[in-house]
């Protein structure tokens, strides 16, 4: 039954961090940066699977390539003129969003399942 508590747990630890790369990829959306080197890339996390079914977090990738838009006024803007924005579709990161918050209570229900059950058993003998 420890198990179920503990893979449930990282479940919904794994979903956490999901969550928390999508906020900062939504703070950062329209963000411009000077070069492109120094554009924000979208966070993507990997994830691993352990040979018990659990799911951990096995790093944090940067993602996508910023976008080059000619803004001369812009006082970040190189010496062509040019400012690169962040590499974020906020529309994917929501739908991202909804979908992780989905898992997340999944694995709530999932954790109150199971200690239902527990509690269950435990009554049955007395």
């Amino acid at each position: 039954m420890s198990d179920i508590f503990a893979i449930s747990g990282r479940a919904m630890s794994a979903q956490l961090v999901r969550l928390n790369t999508i906020a900062s990829n939504l703070a950062n959306a329209g963000a411009v940066a000077g070069s492109e080197a120094s554009a924000y890339r979208a966070l993507k996390p990997v994830f691993a699977t352990a040979a018990d079914g659990s799911i951990s977090v096995e790093s944090i990738a940067r993602t996508g390539t910023p976008e080059r838009r000619l803004d001369p006024d812009h006082p970040l803007a190189d010496a062509q003129g040019n400012v690169w924005q962040a590499a974020v579709d906020p529309n994917q990161e929501l739908v991202e969003m909804v979908e992780a918050a989905r898992h997340y209570a999944n694995d709530v229900e999932v954790l109150s399942a199971a200690k239902a059950l527990a509690l269950d058993t435990l009554r049955l003998g007395r």
